[in-house]
């Protein structure tokens, strides 16, 4: 997948090496604690015979222990060959192979591809994506009643070691860049598709949230996600470069209301290096 401002070549950092390792301490150890939390939110609100979209998975945690407590079945989406590749072995292993489906490619790019489904999870996902308002407008448009996210607390000193990270990642010749997105921001595009906050708790980086659909009609179960009945994604333009030089490549700019102000004259931005 070649390097852009628009494309992140994400299987140069998630490599076999880092899938490897991450699939071998799940094995001894679960899920980490961010990620048993979100789990566990999302039990307390109902998963049961529930369908999963898990955007941006990894190795496939969240997947196979929702499978387990008894989702019907699950919809893996990943940038990342080598991510998919362990996410598939793992579901296989545990035995969810036929409720397990995986697809390769950008969540945002696939679009209408990619149907709905009852849960739709992005754990430390959104902090890889440059354009937050596309990717999680197309994922909560997918939705039918729950939502969850893990995404980095928007601080200042987190926005600052994101910025010295990305320094080294473009001296190093990488295309992916760590993005922190207003909280703000996040919170109220996901609260404008009619989701209410339920759960939410902090750490010292991280954040975890799920959302519940206000809307009566939702059910629970039906098909397996597919390109069948899909609500139609949000998506945005293509990200405009930024010219200064001490920001990484890609931002995204919005509304002054859901964004901070950008060292650029007149410009309002959401990157990894405020």
């Amino acid at each position: 997948m070649p390097a852009s401002c628009c494309r992140t070549d994400y299987d140069a950092l998630f490599d076999e090496r880092m899938a490897r390792s991450q699939l071998a301490a799940y094995r001894r150890r679960g899920a980490d604690r961010h990620t048993r939390d979100l789990i566990a939110a999302l039990e307390a609100e109902g998963i049961e015979d529930a369908t999963l979209l898990d955007i941006g998975g990894g190795i496939g945690a969240i997947q196979v222990d929702l499978l387990a407590a008894g989702a019907a079945s699950s919809m893996d989406v990943d940038a990342s060959h080598a991510y998919l590749a362990a996410a598939r072995l793992e579901a296989e292993r545990r035995g969810f192979g036929q409720r397990a489906a995986h697809r390769y490619g950008d969540f945002v790019e696939l679009g209408d591809e990619v149907g709905p489904a009852d849960v739709v999870t992005l754990d430390r996902v959104i902090c890889c994506y440059p354009d937050m308002l596309a990717l999680v407008g197309a994922s909560v448009s997918h939705a039918r009643r729950l939502y969850g996210l893990i995404y980095p607390v928007d601080r200042w000193w987190i926005r600052a070691a994101a910025a010295v990270g990305n320094l080294g990642l473009r001296v190093l010749g990488r295309s992916f860049r760590i993005h922190i997105h207003a909280t703000r921001a996040v919170d109220e595009l996901v609260r404008s598709h009619g989701f209410e906050r339920r759960t939410s708790r902090q750490w010292v980086v991280w954040q975890m949230v799920v959302y519940r659909s206000g809307s009566v009609n939702q059910s629970v179960g039906g098909s397996a996600p597919d390109a069948s009945g899909m609500a139609k994604a949000n998506v945005l333009p293509c990200p405009e470069l930024c010219s200064s030089q001490i920001l990484p490549p890609c931002c995204v700019r919005i509304s002054a209301q859901m964004a901070r102000p950008s060292p650029l004259p007149g410009s309002w931005l959401v990157c990894g290096a405020l």
